[in-house]
């Protein structure tokens, strides 16, 4: 239902109320019972709403989530709350205290950006998303400090705010979009439009790659509780710079521009890089503060004879090395009465629920069992995660 107003009313409002919490399999009944008293189109619209709700609340927390209006695709595309507010507060640091928010969907960043008291002028081009985002502006109180505008992006003027934040469309008829030019608008419009303005952040995706990165920006990758998220590109902060960020925290690990780390063999830990400093090419920097190496040139694993804690990286301890055996590693399992077994792999072609349905794992005890490459060889290594 492109039209919230039916929604905003006060039978719609009393109706999103009633289907708050509704599930699947008894929206069929509700919906039935319902339409005896409402509009069959309101009554769709509400449960619509209240699934898209649900969903929501991975992302906006279930206090907002429920008081907020969504779109299927401004649900997918929306950011996390946590990263918002994180990007919100670093402008904050950064003295702006107005932001023009460019393709700003239903209004997630905005959001963060209003409640750090910065004011925003959010445009989106899409009747039906801006008219979300006016409404989400509305329902949690923050109309004053947001000015919702359907138009262009390409055709709006940014200059009377301190900073410029694009969040290009990445997504398609068919589609994730990898190529940046791609994007709607293309990066390269978008970096234009970021340096007209004293301070910008560009929201692209993770998997850029760094050679698409201009000269005068500053690289970041973010991650969520071992998730990445995205990917920023920051103007009028530090030109060249690269960084991992770590939340919750922040955490962040800026890139002394090393080299790759040496080659060694397996020490007793196992470090797994969180994915924001592999994203963002920083695990030579990792293995520097573990005084440690890899085991495979092109595998992001890091080995080390000694347990230091680091908020960049997991640390396991490796009790066993064999070549790729599943037959071997089958029984190895059943002797040590594995039945909890965690799979990792990088570098190898095995998915781990294959080489689960494979060993069958059965007993009391857990493992950790890594499928990779040592020095080039398909390896299989077996752990658990070290208590730091």
């Amino acid at each position: 239902m492109n039209d919230l107003a039916p929604l905003l009313t006060p039978e719609g409002r009393a109706l999103l109320d009633e289907v708050r919490g509704t599930a699947p399999a008894d929206e069929l009944a509700v919906a039935t019972r319902l339409r005896r008293d409402h509009p069959a189109p309101l009554v769709s619209a509400a449960l619509a709403q209240a699934r898209l709700r649900q969903r929501a609340v991975a992302k906006f927390g279930t206090e907002d989530a429920h008081r907020m209006f969504f779109t299927p695709h401004g649900v997918e595309q929306s950011t996390r709350a946590s990263v918002a507010a994180y990007r919100a507060a670093r402008l904050t640091e950064l003295g702006v205290t107005s932001v023009a928010d460019l393709c700003c969907g239903i209004g997630g960043d905005a959001i963060a950006l209003a409640r750090a008291g910065i004011r925003v002028l959010a445009v989106d081009r899409d009747p039906a998303t801006a008219a979300t985002a006016r409404a989400n502006a509305d329902a949690l109180g923050l109309a004053g400090l947001i000015e919702v505008r359907e138009a262009d992006v390409t055709e709006v003027d940014t200059s009377g705010h301190d900073a410029v934040f694009v969040d290009p469309a990445r997504r398609g008829g068919r589609g994730r979009i990898f190529d940046p030019e791609a994007y709607s608008p293309p990066l390269s419009w978008a970096v234009a439009a970021a340096r007209t303005a004293r301070v910008a952040a560009l929201k692209i995706a993770p998997g850029v790659p760094h050679e698409a990165v201009p000269a005068d920006a500053e690289a970041e990758w973010i991650s969520d509780h071992g998730d990445v998220k995205e990917a920023v590109l920051w103007f009028g902060t530090e030109p060249g710079a690269v960084r991992a960020t770590l939340l919750p925290g922040p955490r962040a690990l800026r890139g002394a521009g090393l080299p790759d780390p040496p080659v060694r063999p397996l020490g007793r830990y196992l470090y797994e890089p969180d994915g924001a400093v592999i994203r963002a090419h920083l695990v030579a920097d990792v293995a520097a503060e573990l005084d440690g190496g890899l085991l495979d040139a092109t595998i992001a694993y890091v080995t080390a004879d000694t347990l230091r804690p680091t908020p960049y990286a997991t640390a396991y301890e490796i009790t066993d090395q064999l070549p790729f055996n599943v037959k071997k590693l089958k029984a190895l399992l059943r002797e040590r009465g594995v039945g909890v077994l965690t799979v990792k792999k990088r570098g190898s072609a095995v998915e781990p629920e294959e080489l689960r349905r494979k060993v069958k794992p059965q007993g009391p005890n857990a493992a950790t069992v890594f499928l990779t490459r040592v020095a080039g060889a398909p390896t299989i290594l077996i752990g658990a995660p070290a208590a730091v």
